[in-house]
């Protein structure tokens, strides 16, 4: 209520009757104490600004409340997917059936064939551990050193040009997270495996560290992770298009990435399941032709947002796999939100051409994404 004072006051004069020796006579009543409208606008106005006052603090008590739920709901998503991402799957390698004949019988499928599981001993690829120049995108920009492990097939040979797939992580690991690491990598032997049988073209896998901060460990802030397509663009691509044998023409000078799309895809679990949504289709879209998420993270564009961010987009999208476990309580209601009915709100993607929807029975770990990967590497390139 605004403050005004009136400088009228209102009283009530009465006039009594007085009869005197039998003669009427007016005369004024006893002038009466009066409570002005001032001083009751003032009155009502403290009151009122007292009330309004205890609902403020109420209501940001409330918030307070809310958002320090909200947290603790946020981290406990967050403890509940890493513990399961984290968690071991019996999913070991096997040595390979020497009698096997050599013959390509690869399809998608739900279960990984023995046949796709086991050492390949004599015809096997390697795996590099790199370092690279990168930047702090979620902080200031500065150089960073970042490491990655790459998979070069067998029989690399710097003369032929390569396909690269940049597979990334979740939130819970690292550049090591797939298990890229030695000859017993999962990864490694199914690429192996699907070589060596003439199910696919030999390809370099990547698996690189995707968050682009100063600090990019496990247990660093996780809002690095939005940053990352910065670093593929200006740091990741460049160095593997400079240091391996891949279709780019690369130049120091800068290049024509848009012009070998077609030859990069990228994937990833998760977290890396929503950087693929998010960075490779939303923001990448011209440095990548491939693409598949496997348990896209529940902050991973909705269907109707991937439409309209390709609303203008006239580059071909060649193919997007996706997979999910029906059982998985940390990511299926949002990869599904993501990506399940995008080829009817986007025309881009045409089921069975270039988009697929796989659901099984499962949950929010490797044997999942170790299918998924099986899956999408057949999938890719071709």
């Amino acid at each position: 209520m605004k403050n005004r004072v009136s400088a009228l006051v209102f009283g009530t004069v009465a006039l009594s009757t007085v009869i005197l020796c039998g003669c009427q006579q007016e005369t004024p009543a006893p002038e009466q104490p009066v409570a002005t409208q001032a001083s009751a606008e003032v009155t009502e106005e403290t009151e009122t600004a007292e009330q309004e006052e205890a609902e403020t603090e109420e209501a940001k008590t409330a918030e307070e409340e809310n958002a320090t739920e909200q947290s603790d709901v946020q981290k406990d998503g967050i403890s509940d997917a890493i513990a399961q991402e984290t968690a071991e799957v019996d999913i070991a390698p096997v040595e390979a059936d020497a009698n096997e004949e050599r013959v390509p019988t690869a399809e998608i499928a739900e279960v990984i064939p023995a046949k796709y599981k086991g050492f390949v001993l004599g015809e096997a690829g390697t795996i590099e551990k790199i370092t690279y120049t990168a930047h702090d995108y979620a902080g200031d920009g500065a150089e960073i050193t970042k490491e990655a492990n790459i998979y070069l097939p067998y029989g690399y040979d710097e003369s032929k040009q390569y396909n690269v797939l940049y597979l990334m992580h979740g939130i819970g690991g690292d550049e090591n997270e797939w298990g890229m690491t030695g000859s017993t990598s999962t990864v490694k032997v199914i690429m192996d495996n699907l070589i060596y049988y003439g199910d696919i073209e030999p390809f370099i896998v990547v698996t690189p560290n995707g968050r682009s901060a100063k600090d990019h460990g496990k247990n660093a802030d996780y809002n690095s992770f939005y940053c990352f397509g910065e670093e593929l663009r200006n740091d990741l691509i460049p160095y593997i298009e400079s240091h391996y044998a891949t279709y780019a023409e690369y130049s120091e000078d800068g290049y024509d990435m848009q012009a070998t799309r077609e030859h990069r895809a990228m994937a990833g679990l998760s977290m890396g399941g929503m950087q693929t949504i998010n960075i490779g289709i939303g923001e990448c879209i011209d440095l990548f032709g491939y693409f598949g998420a496997f348990s896209a993270a529940p902050t991973s564009n909705s269907a109707s947002k991937t439409a309209t961010i390709l609303k203008d987009n006239t580059l071909p999208i060649y193919y997007f796999y996706n997979i999910c476990g029906t059982g998985d309580n940390v990511a299926y209601s949002s990869a599904s939100a993501a990506a399940k009915n995008l080829p009817a709100v986007c025309d881009q993607f045409v089921e069975g051409e270039s988009f697929m929807w796989q659901e099984k029975s499962g949950g929010h770990d490797f044997n999942i994404w170790y299918l998924g990967f099986y899956n999408f590497a057949q999938l890719v390139f071709q």
